[in-house]
């Protein structure tokens, strides 16, 4: 049994923090959204899906880490936007033999938690496969579970990033670890650059973007630049041909909605930048173009400029 803090309860977040409970961990929910900490207080938290059907009670919900103390495992899974301040508010649950996961989308999260706490303690996750979602406050869905990777950051030795993954593996979730971890996110990062923004923009799920010939006319063309990109910085992708590789992934969880489509459809601020914008951003100073990523991501920076 471990003690473990989930900071950021959304959707990815809480299923995390139910599965883990589940599995008979001491977990601490810190979440900001108040509706959904005193739903999981009241009726306890609802995680259904891939994994099952299960309602369990939480160690303790709340928006804070006081009074909690140091931790064995600190997974930081806020938005890519939120990282440094969830960073400084998991201070007082990092000890000296605590592992740190920070778990987000795109590109850059990592070195911002690195900038906040350092190095030696943390660890880089990325998630594929989940489709997860919060369709009521205390509730938390996904349509799949695929799999749960994580590397060092660089100065954690690659026993303690073992020790955080046992947590993730007793509690049912398949995990692998990598020591490219360059190669492990952009691995995700090619997936989510495929299927988030298109999504976002025209409200259709992954399967119905790969249905829709324009659709993923759009969203191939995304994720072909991003493609590219990693060839031209030398990551290796070690996934044969990727854009069957996508598909394949996409095709799994047909159903799923891309965050970036469900942040829109509740007006709240997207990871365009993090994602989509993140393959702009990477591209300046080589030769690759990034003409439809840019385009996407203007045109939703736009669309957010209405209700933000």
């Amino acid at each position: 049994m471990a003690t473990v803090a989930v900071v950021g309860m959304g959707a990815m977040g809480s299923v995390y923090a139910g599965l883990m409970q589940d599995a008979g961990h001491i977990v601490y929910g810190i979440c900001l959204w108040d509706d959904h900490v005193a739903a999981i207080r009241e009726r306890g938290l609802r995680v259904h899906g891939a994994s099952g059907d299960r309602t369990v009670r939480l160690t303790a919900a709340s928006a804070t880490s006081a009074g909690i103390g140091p931790v064995d495992l600190v997974i930081i899974a806020t938005k890519s936007f939120d990282v440094e301040q969830a960073a400084r508010d998991a201070r007082p649950l990092i000890g000296p033999r605590t592992v740190v996961q920070t778990i987000q989308n795109g590109l850059g999260s990592p070195d911002r938690v690195a900038g906040v706490i350092g190095a030696e303690r943390l660890s880089i996750g990325v998630v594929g496969g989940f489709g997860a979602s919060v369709p009521e406050p205390g509730t938390a869905h996904h349509n799949g579970m695929e799999l749960i990777r994580f590397g060092s950051y660089g100065k954690l030795p690659f026993d303690e990033v073992e020790r955080g993954a046992k947590i993730w593996r007793t509690a049912g979730f398949n995990v692998r670890l990598f020591e490219d971890v360059e190669r492990m996110v952009w691995e995700k990062f090619i997936m989510n650059v495929t299927f988030s923004g298109t999504a976002c923009l025209t409200g259709l799920t992954i399967g119905e973007v790969l249905e829709d010939e324009d659709a993923w006319l759009v969203a191939r063309a995304c994720g072909e630049e991003a493609i590219e990109l990693a060839g031209v910085k030398g990551v290796p992708l070690d996934v044969g041909d990727p854009i069957e590789h996508i598909r394949r992934l996409g095709s799994a969880i047909s159903a799923a909605r891309p965050s970036m489509l469900i942040d829109a459809l509740e007006k709240r601020r997207s990871e365009v930048d993090a994602i989509n914008g993140a393959v702009v951003t990477a591209a300046k100073g080589t030769s690759v173009s990034t003409t439809v990523n840019a385009t996407v991501s203007e045109l939703i920076r736009a669309r957010e400029k209405t209700y933000l």
